[in-house]
């Protein structure tokens, strides 16, 4: 059965059971469709917690009547905060955003950053400090191939990412030192605002260092940002690099 089908089956099962409409079936369904969206790790961050809370329709009704006196109320709560889940699984299990940064990476000849960002978006749900590990290497790799297509063989002696990245952007012509338009310069100081979010995310979040007691676990959130992030900023290193090629 197709994500959206399990989707939108879960929902208006909620949507019977919160307005008098609920049946046998409903019963007999509700568990196979929950768990079948609970299992799927593409969805993991946009599931509704109440879905997760609660493991049987009498669970569900405790929780939903007392909230919302009318049925209007219920209907809309339930459609507002499955909302998310239904946009992704109609777009095919993919975000928009996904498609956008994969197929410009399918454009270069750099299998290493392709897997990284495969690697980002597999580990999103499942493995939110393996992500965010992935987000940086992404960056990381598309700066060096950028380099090493630019004739650069210097940038193995800088592995630090914002150095790194300082050097990329300043054979793109991407610092901000290079420009003297204002909102030019706002919005390069943030391109570099998020590389050195990346970096200390990923030595706060990821998989990278060892943590004591009191370490700070990642959530898929986290690594949706910094997936995200670091999808976007390898896309405009990407498109920056082919343009000033063309030139």
């Amino acid at each position: 059965m197709a994500l959206i089908d399990e989707v939108e089956g879960l929902q208006s099962i909620y949507i019977n059971r919160s307005t008098g409409n609920g049946n046998d079936d409903d019963e007999r369904d509700y568990p196979l469709y929950r768990q079948s969206v609970l299992d799927d790790p593409r969805v993991a961050s946009l599931v509704p917690a109440w879905v997760r809370r609660y493991r049987n329709l009498d669970q569900f009704w405790g929780f939903i009547q007392p909230k919302f006196p009318s049925y209007a109320e219920r209907r809309k709560f339930i459609w507002d905060d499955f909302r998310a889940l239904v946009d992704f699984a109609e777009s095919g299990g993919e975000h928009p955003s996904d498609i956008v940064v994969s197929e410009a990476l399918d454009r270069i000849d750099a299998e290493h950053v392709r897997i990284a960002w495969t690697k980002a978006l597999e580990r999103r749900s499942t493995d939110p400090e393996g992500a965010i590990t992935m987000a940086r290497t992404l960056i990381e790799s598309v700066c060096k191939h950028i380099l090493d297509e630019a004739g650069t063989s210097d940038h193995e002696t800088t592995p630090d990412l914002n150095k790194l990245y300082k050097q990329t952007a300043t054979l793109l012509n991407l610092t901000k030192a290079q420009h003297e338009e204002v909102v030019f310069k706002q919005i390069l100081g943030g391109c570099t605002a998020v590389i050195e979010g990346l970096g200390a995310l990923r030595n706060r979040l990821s998989d990278a260092h060892g943590k004591g007691k009191s370490g700070v676990k990642a959530a898929p959130r986290h690594a949706e940002l910094a997936v995200n992030l670091a999808g976007s900023t390898a896309l405009f290193l990407l498109a920056t690099w082919e343009a000033k090629n063309g030139d």
